[in-house]
């Protein structure tokens, strides 16, 4: 049974056992997560989201991307130039059930 569905405003094909990385949510590891927003399921479009239908995960844990380093500068100004370092924090789940 695949699904489709939406969190942290982004869209993820699932199915049953699959693992996927989310944007962050609250949980510790171990706690139980269910996404009720379900935009498709085995073919069949919602209108937005599918009335009834819900997948539940598994939260395995808690953690943040590598870092990506950001250089800003002004372009002809030597004095306007800084590097910045950013990491994404992210839930990593794994998808136990899919009901209708």
């Amino acid at each position: 049974m695949n699904a489709i569905i939406k969190t942290g405003g982004k869209q993820y094909l699932v199915t049953e056992g699959s693992i996927i990385f989310v944007e962050k949510l609250n949980g510790a590891a171990g706690e139980t997560v269910v996404f009720d927003e379900v935009l498709m399921l085995d073919g069949k479009v919602g209108n937005p989201y599918i009335d009834k239908a819900k997948v539940e995960g598994v939260i395995l844990k808690q953690g943040k991307n590598k870092k990506i380093r950001v250089f800003k500068y002004k372009s002809k100004d030597r004095s306007n130039r800084r590097t910045l370092g950013h990491r994404q924090p992210y839930t990593k789940i794994e998808i136990k059930k899919i009901s209708k």
